[in-house]
């Protein structure tokens, strides 16, 4: 055995437990091991395969034709407790974040990490867009059935074959012959389950048949066909709904891809409310760490501004500074200043999911979902400040406006309307295919091609198929049906399953957006009394601690009850400001259960406008409404260009 069976032989046991692709991926290298080791003259026989199983193995990255965009890769260093914090402030609005991240957003992000848990779940502003010109199951698929089609197609044949019969061979059993068949149509379909075709055929024939008149000779005609369907696939509603489609359950038409693309503008508006609903809540989540921050600071200062009079205390010698006493406003000290840090820069639990509002991290929370650098050396800072007001919602307004509103129903009932359609097309299926079909064929026949002032009737194909001498007429009906029917039977059944089951999904959609919006409006009210009860908590807090602040410099209350009531006021101001926070998010989830998110913050959604000759088919069709006074029928509008008259 040569050193390249060899060296096959052994790799070969590793390469089996590969896939098919990667062992094609070994068979190059190895066969060229293989034939350099069986050479006569070599200096370097190779005796080990696992540079070659290496490279089988290893994960490969792809090389993209086109660059993305490397903007992640210019990421500069985060802010963090040993790094310096940017002194300059970036004051921003909740208007401007919400422009912003419209503005920025391709993808619309999320705080969970859907993007690279399930990228294929994340939305989009390009979903609507891709949806529609989707080219199995978009409008414009959906109306290219109806498109016309062109087809042509040519052969030519050289014929050499000894024949058995005479017959056959036109009086000869040698047959020579030169043959060429020539075949074009133009065919259309129409939404009325019409199609009309023209026809050209034209073909050549050259043997040696002695029956013959001539040696060679031309074949030309023409001709239209027209088949129009009666029962099953007629009409235009059935035609709009399932297309071109002959299979009962199985609908492509425009109407069905039209309410497909309305299902995704309603999921594109959920997806745009819901992000603005996050970027909103982001944005108070930083509002609130800036003033939690500030809480903890006071807190810490008046803990250290303690600790440093019990500090003076002991130094005297007197009363209040004892040494567990002096250690007790220590820890107290040092506590604040921990509460500090974690207000400062937040906490990270369980990878990258957010636990608590430290100020870095709810900023670099908001900084990604409106679009901007997680660090640019500035800090973003809420300039507005929440509402403190008293929000009251009319109950039977707002029950009015969520049922009409939310986009969650709208959607559903899109589904409705196009279970609806689908019923009406799968009814279609039960009626019988019958076809009328006409045909009219013009026919040409002779020794040449084309011959001008060729006085013989059969000189030219042409000249023959110009005179008209020889014309066919073809008129048939077509009648087929199963037995049973068993197909369609089942389709109506399916269809009318599925209808029942998204009203009935409607049904309890209401009623959760009612049970939703029960919840919101309580909440917003829970809130608000909250917010007050609160307030007079922060205030009583306040007044304690002036109160005891003052005994304890007079010898006359205890370090732990001047200690106590800072760690209650230090909460309390905390507190009142996390309430005053959720008051202001109640009221924007009221906004959002009741369907007026976008509009409570400015936003608003509208589809592309129309084609021009869209204004003008429609104009068209309005002018043949017209009577014969020349006035428009009642409830019809002119539209030209956008415009209304």
């Amino acid at each position: 055995m040569s050193i390249g069976q060899i060296i096959l032989r052994q790799t070969e046991t590793a390469v089996l437990g590969f896939s098919r692709r990667t062992r094609q991926f070994l068979v190059a290298p190895v066969a060229l091991a293989t034939l350099l080791s069986s050479c006569k003259h070599h200096d370097v026989v190779v005796t080990d395969s696992s540079a070659y199983l290496q490279a089988a193995t290893a994960i490969e990255t792809p090389e993209l034709d086109s660059p993305v965009d490397e903007q992640a890769h210019l990421a500069v260093r985060p802010v963090s407790l040993s790094t310096e914090v940017p002194a300059e402030f970036r004051e921003i609005s909740l208007q401007e974040a919400v422009q912003i991240s419209l503005a920025n957003s391709k993808i619309f992000r999320d705080l969970g990490g859907i993007v690279l848990q399930s990228p294929e779940s994340t939305r989009s502003t390009m979903d609507t867009a891709i949806l529609e010109t989707d080219p199995r199951f978009g409008p414009q698929a959906a109306l290219s059935a109806f498109d016309a089609t062109f087809a042509a197609s040519v052969f030519y044949e050289k014929n050499d074959r000894a024949l058995n019969n005479e017959f056959f061979g036109g009086g000869t059993r040698i047959l020579a012959q030169e043959a060429m068949v020539y075949q074009t149509q133009i065919s259309k379909r129409t939404p009325f389950g019409s199609q009309f075709t023209l026809r050209n055929n034209i073909d050549y024939d050259d043997n040696n048949a002695p029956g013959n008149q001539f040696a060679g000779a031309w074949n030309f005609n023409v001709e239209a066909e027209y088949r129009q369907s009666l029962l099953r696939g007629a009409g235009i509603d059935f035609g709009r709904i399932a297309g071109t489609s002959r299979v009962p359950g199985v609908y492509n038409g425009v109407l069905i891809a039209r309410a497909n693309t309305d299902v995704s503008v309603a999921d594109f508006e959920i997806s745009v409310r819901d992000f603005i609903d996050d970027v909103e809540e982001a944005y108070w989540n930083l509002y609130f760490s800036y003033r939690d921050l500030d809480t903890k600071i006071a807190a810490r200062d008046a803990a250290l501004s303690t600790w440093k009079r019990v500090q003076a205390l002991a130094s005297q010698g007197r009363i209040g500074g004892e040494k567990d006493k002096e250690a007790e406003a220590r820890e107290q000290y040092y506590r604040f200043k921990e509460e500090v840090e974690n207000a400062l820069t937040g906490r990270i639990r369980n990878g990258t999911s957010p636990s608590g509002r430290g100020l870095h991290l709810t900023e670099r929370r908001l900084r990604y979902l409106i679009g901007l650098p997680s660090a640019d050396g500035t800090l973003l800072r809420p300039s507005e400040e929440p509402t403190r007001a008293e929000v009251v919602f009319d109950w039977d307004l707002s029950l009015e406006e969520s049922l009409a509103k939310r986009t969650e129903l709208r959607r559903q009932k899109w589904m409705i309307k196009r279970r609806e359609l689908e019923l009406v097309a799968s009814r279609n299926f039960l009626l019988p295919e019958l076809d009328v079909v006409a045909l009219s064929r013009w026919r040409g026949f002779g020794e040449d091609f084309a011959r001008y002032d060729d006085p013989d009737r059969f000189g030219s194909a042409l000249g023959n198929f110009a005179d008209g001498d020889f014309q066919e007429t073809q008129i048939g009906v077509e009648l087929a049906f199963p037995l049973g029917n068993r197909q369609a039977h089942a389709a109506v059944r399916n269809a009318e399953f599925l209808l029942a089951r998204e009203r009935a999904l409607l049904t309890e959609q209401e009623q959760r957006v009612v049970l939703d919006l029960s919840n919101a409006y309580s909440e917003v009210d829970r809130a608000y009394h909250v917010l007050q009860t609160v307030y007079n908590r922060r205030e009583a807090s306040r007044e304690r601690v002036r109160a005891l602040e003052v005994a304890f410099e007079q010898d006359q209350a205890q370090l732990d009850l001047v200690l106590d009531a800072q760690r209650r006021l230090a909460d309390s101001e905390s507190h009142y400001y996390d309430t005053l926070v959720e008051y202001n998010n109640s009221i924007r989830e009221m906004h959002r259960v009741k369907g007026t998110l976008l509009e409570y913050s400015g936003i608003h959604l509208s589809e592309g406008p129309w084609p021009l000759d869209a204004y003008t088919d429609g104009n068209d069709k309005l002018d043949r409404r017209r009577n014969r006074k020349g006035k428009y029928l009642p409830g019809h509008r002119v539209i030209s260009a956008g415009y209304q008259e």
